[in-house]
């Protein structure tokens, strides 16, 4: 009787192993855009999420009674196209000012080391 019932069951398990898909998935290569896309999306979330982290950032938030964890909050629920145009203005704002002391200190250096003997 034992023998009877494994051997049942064995064969159910050979036609269940039969019949099942053997392969769910599906390999295939991803393309250089996919990646540069995802690359690209993720920096600039983290340059708009840099910026909103920083101390003088989240003491204006305060200032306008904005807490700081909700606006990183919606800067994950916005879409790429979104974090993109976002991240171009920041990066498209100039970081030391108009840049004439930078110059100033360029051609102060230049004189000095071209001009010391």
């Amino acid at each position: 009787m034992k023998l009877t019932i494994r051997n049942l069951i064995n064969r159910i398990l050979v036609v269940a192993l039969i019949m099942a898909p053997f392969q769910s998935g599906q390999a295939s290569m991803i393309s250089i855009d996919q990646v540069s896309t995802t690359l690209s999306a993720q920096a600039d979330r983290n340059t708009v999420v840099n910026l909103l982290s920083r101390a003088e950032t989240i003491n204006e938030f305060q200032s306008v009674g904005l807490d700081a964890k909700s606006t990183i909050d919606r800067v994950a629920a916005m879409t790429d196209e979104e974090v993109r145009t976002l991240a171009g203005k920041i990066n498209a704002v100039p970081v030391g000012g108009d840049g004439l002391i930078a110059l100033i200190l360029v051609v102060f250096f230049i004189w000095y080391f071209a001009f010391r003997r």
